[in-house]
Order: C-alpha cells, then sequence, then structure tokens
C-alpha cells in the first residue's frame, strides 16, 4: 500500500515534468512489448555467445545446428546446457563482488575534480566525481603487480574464471535493476526528475529515476558504465591475451592490435571522462536493466567477444593486412575524436571561436525546464558538426569495425560488435532528435535545415 500510495503521488509529480522533454512517459503497446523482447532476449543472448565460444570455439552457429541435427531436439538441448552452461563458482563470485567493492572504494576517496553534467529536465545541474583515469591507472597496476611480482594470480585469471565471473555479474546486474527500480519509488534522489510510463515492464527496462546515487556525489549511472564496466575492458583483453600466450606460447599480432585499438578507445573515455557527463548515457537515459543489468553483464562480455575468439582461434594478420586494420581504426578514433573536440571548444567559449579557419556558425537557443526557468545553449552547425548532427558516429562505427576486422573473416560472431553498434547508434539519433525536438523547438528546427544529414551526409 505504501509504494502503491508513493507511486500515485510520484505519478502527479512526472505529470508536470518534461512534458516536451527527457525520457518517453507515454509508451506504446508495441513498445511495450519490445521492451519485454529486450529483458528476455538480450541475457539468454549473452549466454548463448558464452557457449558458442567455451564449447564451440566461438562458432555462431555450431550449438543451434548440434539441436537441429539431433534425432531428440529436446534431449540433445538438455545434454548440451548441461555440459555447456557455466557454473557457480564461490571463488568467482567473492572475486567480483571484491572487484566491485574495491572500485566503489577508487570511485568514492580517490582524488577528484569535479565535473558537471547538462542541466536535467527539471532544472538541476549535478556535480560529478571525475577521477577514473587515475582509478583506471591503480586498477592495472594491481592487476599486473599481483600478477607479475607478488604471484597472487595469473594475468589470466579472469579468463579462467569467466564463467563463474558471468553468473556473479548477473546476480549483481539483476539486484541493481530491481534496487534501483523500488529506489525510484521509496528514497529517489532527485523526485522531480523521474519518468513513469505505467508500464512495468518498459519502466523496469528503462528506469524511472534520472540520477539515482547515494549521497550528493556517488552517481550510480557515471560508476557503474565507467568503472566495474570500462575499466575492466582494458583487464579483461589482457587477461584473454594472457591466456593466449599461455596456451600457444606466444601473443599474435591481432590480439596486441585488439588491445591497442580497445585501450586508446576506454583511455579516451577516461582521459576525457568529463566530456562524458554531456553524453546522452549520463544527460538522456534514466537507471533500469539497461543501464544497471547491462553495465554490469552485457558491456564486459560482449564487447570482448573478440578477445574470446582471438584466443579460442589464432588469427595472425599479415603485415597488410595489421596495417589497414590499423588505419580504419585509428583513422576512426581521429574522426570521433576531433567531432567531439570541436563541440566542447564552442561551448567552453560560449561559440567565440573559430571552426576549421572560420568563425563557428551556432544557434543561439533557449530552453524552460520543470521549474520554469529559462535557461542558454548553442547547437553548433559548421564544422564537422555541419556536415551532419552526428558525425562523431562515423568515426565510432569505423573503430568499432577495426576491432571485429582483427579477427579476421572465418567467423561473423566477432562482428556481432559492429552490428550491434549500427543499431545502437541509429536508434541513439532518433532518440536524440525526439528529445532535442522537444527541448529546443524552433531551433531544433532550424538547426535541421541547416544540416540536413543525420550520419552520413548526402547519404542519411
Amino acid at each position: 500500500m505504501a509504494v502503491q500510495a508513493s507511486a500515485q503521488k510520484a505519478k502527479k509529480v512526472d505529470a508536470q515534468v518534461g512534458k516536451t522533454w527527457g525520457r518517453d512517459r507515454d509508451v506504446s503497446f508495441g513498445t511495450i512489448l519490445i521492451s519485454l523482447g529486450i529483458l528476455v532476449l538480450s541475457p539468454l543472448w549473452v549466454l548463448y555467445t558464452y557457449i558458442s565460444c567455451n564449447g564451440y570455439n566461438c562458432a555462431m552457429s555450431a550449438p543451434a545446428l548440434e539441436v537441429y541435427n539431433s534425432a531428440d531436439h529436446l534431449a540433445a538441448l538438455k545434454t548440451l546446457l548441461i555440459r555447456e552452461l557455466p557454473r557457480y563458482s564461490p571463488y568467482a563470485t567473492r572475486l567480483f563482488f571484491s572487484w566491485l567493492l574495491f572500485q566503489a572504494a577508487l570511485y568514492a576517496f580517490l582524488p577528484a575534480k569535479i565535473g558537471y553534467g547538462q542541466r536535467t529536465p527539471a532544472g538541476h545541474l549535478l556535480p560529478y566525481k571525475v577521477n577514473g583515469l587515475l582509478a583506471w591507472t591503480i586498477s592495472h597496476a594491481v592487476y599486473a603487480a599481483g600478477g607479475l611480482y607478488f604471484g597472487w594470480w595469473n594475468l589470466s585469471i579472469i579468463q579462467e574464471n569467466w564463467g563463474g565471473l558471468l553468473i556473479a555479474a548477473n546476480l549483481y546486474g539483476y539486484f541493481l535493476t530491481f534496487f534501483s527500480y523500488f529506489k525510484a519509488y521509496t528514497f529517489p534522489s532527485h523526485p522531480a526528475d523521474r519518468k513513469f510510463s505505467g508500464s512495468f515492464i518498459y519502466d523496469l527496462l528503462m528506469g524511472i529515476e534520472f540520477n539515482p546515487r547515494l549521497g550528493k556525489l556517488f552517481d550510480f549511472k557515471l560508476f557503474h558504465n565507467g568503472r566495474p564496466g570500462i575499466v575492466a575492458w582494458t583487464m579483461i583483453n589482457l587477461s584473454f591475451a594472457a591466456a593466449q600466450y599461455q596456451k600457444i606460447g606466444y601473443v599474435t599480432n591481432s590480439m596486441i592490435l585488439l588491445n591497442l585499438l580497445h585501450a586508446t578507445y576506454v583511455l579516451d573515455f577516461f582521459y576525457n571522462e568529463d566530456w562524458y557527463l554531456r553524453t546522452i548515457d549520463i544527460a538522456h537515459d534514466h537507471f533500469g536493466f539497461y543501464l544497471a543489468w547491462g553495465d554490469s553483464v552485457w558491456l564486459p562480455w560482449m564487447y570482448t567477444l573478440q578477445s574470446h575468439y582471438l584466443l579460442r582461434n589464432t588469427v595472425d594478420l599479415t603485415a597488410a593486412q595489421f596495417t589497414f586494420v590499423f588505419v580504419v581504426g585509428f583513422t576512426g578514433y581521429f574522426i570521433f575524436r576531433s567531432v567531439n573536440h570541436q563541440k566542447d571548444v564552442v561551448r567552453s567559449t560560449n561559440g567565440e571561436c573559430m571552426i576549421w579557419g572560420k568563425p563557428a556558425k551556432v544557434i543561439r537557443t533557449s530552453f524552460v525546464t520543470s521549474d520554469g526557468k529559462t535557461h542558454k545553449s548553442l547547437l553548433l552547425c559548421s564544422g564537422y558538426w555541419g556536415l551532419s548532427r552526428h558525425f562523431n558516429y562515423v568515426g565510432d562505427l569505423l573503430i568499432s569495425l577495426a576491432m571485429c576486422m582483427t579477427c579476421g573473416t572465418k567467423h561473423l560472431l566477432p562482428y556481432f560488435y559492429i552490428i550491434y553498434m549500427a543499431i545502437l547508434l541509429l536508434h541513439r539519433i532518433q532518440r536524440d532528435h525526439t528529445r532535442c525536438r522537444g527541448k529546443y523547438g524552433k531551433y531544433w528546427e532550424e538547426y535541421e535545415r541547416i544540416v540536413p544529414y543525420k550520419l552520413i551526409p548526402y547519404v542519411y
């Protein structure tokens, strides 16, 4: 009864907030069905890729074909699951939660500068602790020292406990999802920034609270995406590289290149962590299964598929192949960083700067938050941002493609990442368009006229 009363009160507040911008509040039956599909199918897909790699050398169709070609499909499926599903491991569970607590301590206690995100629909301008690069450095130093100097663990410790870690991460991801859902009703951090759709399924998936926090500075979104997820990304790759060395006696150039590409992307994230505070993950997404389970399970397992593949499938690139993949990847990175740098310069100078040797062209906008206050903002429409509204995603896609190309062309599974990223970014473009049209109104319509292309000039 108390939760129901809290929900009714919260919905009354929500009805007055973000009517024109922010996360969707009114969702269709079709959207709810899609949301249910994501909730059910995403964990199953992670398990399927684990089985494909662990038992079938990352041949994506092999598990399904084994069941399909058997005389008794159900019996074959049961046998396969008993043989291949990951097992609960007390040691892996302790390892995962020790890692999680270690990252939480680094986030809370390391020296940090304070960064600020975009203003929320309710008018909040929230502070964030920005110390990710230091946390990444300390984490990797401990990992290397513990493995190479003190002998506390093998450098392949993550790969050796991959199945047990998957179980532990799922336990935490689901706990965090439901904890965040009930927190939104019972003790929200910023009540006026919540969004209620009226659908349990949609609200569980996409989240109700915008910036759930413990205290003033322990932000759920920044911590879970950046720390246990992205800090672990490079460490997972290094662990699989160490396992490859143990298996074949050397580390392939494809594995080295993959580690280089991933490390570049991760270190750029932490070096520019303050910039990340104004991206869609922080500035638009609410905190539900999509980020809680996604950051705990989907990101560390699905974003590192290439390192799993290269452990089980030795790929030695020719000099020409290595050079080509390197050029594709770092061309993408150059575009990604250059595009975002232009927007940062314009914001920091209030548009009084030069872009490609000419004065920056900006649209000076105003928007109203639910507290009734009017705020100013800029829309850059020259330089890269005059080519398309999301030219930074072109760089993102090139980097993602290069990561997959390190694995050669024999199997499809390593290319899941570029397929997923293309879908994710195209969906983000549409979400950003809907949000910005609601937020900026006539100014966004003017921007659309000046910059008609969403991603690739003259194509889309």
